[in-house]
């Protein structure tokens, strides 16, 4: 398959500055994302699941695949997929589903050391390697070209060592990762030990909270910048607060502080 200009534009971004890639959960997000001017967006697992009423890690391979064919194709920009711990476990089976992924007309994808048993949180080492390297294989041999970006999650499962997330992320780029990513990390120390480490390689920084800006990023050499399932949760609040206000208190004041509906209606206006 021949790499696109989607994703050839994606690479030129991880190449200087700093960018923003905000978290669609749909396609109404990502379009109304695109339109605001982002260069490109990012999936959210969470967010995606949580519009499917169910918890963060617990949509199918097939359903993830769906979801970001429909996303990469209502829009322009290049989509990242967050594509979880790859939907298996043994390196084989990462490659597999990754090249489905490719597939998809992402641009882009991350691939997790997280296992989701809270005894035993991270991929022994040399395994979550293995799994980094049989990504980079897989999207070598698709021919796409896709970035494929490392993520080590100690920091977000109870394991915030940063020698240890160190340790992992320079082995993720020396197994072929084009981006690296410890989402969790927030204090300037952390991040700057981060870039640092894995120089010249890009780093992603997640931001789920007024903790830092776009401006003090760039400044410590971050190259990304992603938000997760914040944006998601920003729509859900609203939504709680409204609901609960009907059903606790029988009235409907914060129905009157939303977007009004032609504002909201006219942002999905076919293009002429």
């Amino acid at each position: 398959m021949p790499i696109s200009n989607r994703v050839v534009a994606y690479r030129r971004l991880h190449e200087s500055g700093c960018f923003v890639l905000p978290n669609p959960w749909d396609v109404g997000s990502a379009r109304l994302l695109a339109q605001l001017g982002f260069q490109a967006l990012a999936t959210t697992s969470s967010g995606f699941a949580w519009s499917m009423g169910r918890q963060d890690n617990h949509v199918t391979l097939e359903e993830t695949l769906a979801h970001l064919r429909l996303v990469a194709a209502s829009v322009d920009v290049p989509i990242n997929a967050d594509f979880e711990g790859g939907f298996a476990v043994d390196p084989a089976g990462v490659a597999r589903n990754l090249l489905a992924a490719t597939e998809t007309g992402i641009a882009g994808l991350s691939i997790e050391d997280s296992t989701s048993d809270a005894a035993s949180p991270l991929f022994d080492f040399q395994l979550a390697v293995e799994r980094v390297r049989a990504a980079r294989e897989a999207i070598d041999r698709s021919g796409t070209g896709v970035v494929l970006t490392a993520r080590s999650e100690g920091f977000i499962v109870g394991r915030p060592d940063l020698d240890e997330t160190v340790r992992r992320l320079v082995a993720f780029a020396e197994a072929g990762a084009d981006c690296l990513y410890a989402p969790g990390i927030r204090t300037p120390h952390e991040i700057a030990t981060v870039v640092a480490a894995v120089s010249p390689k890009p780093v992603n920084v997640l931001v789920g909270g007024g903790f830092t800006t776009v401006d003090a990023l760039r400044a410590a050499g971050v190259r990304r910048i992603s938000v997760g399932g914040a944006l998601a949760r920003t729509a859900w609040s609203g939504f709680l607060d409204a609901a609960k206000e009907i059903a606790e208190q029988g009235t409907f004041t914060a129905l009157g502080r939303a977007v009004p509906f032609a504002d909201v209606n006219g942002l999905f206006r076919p293009a002429p």
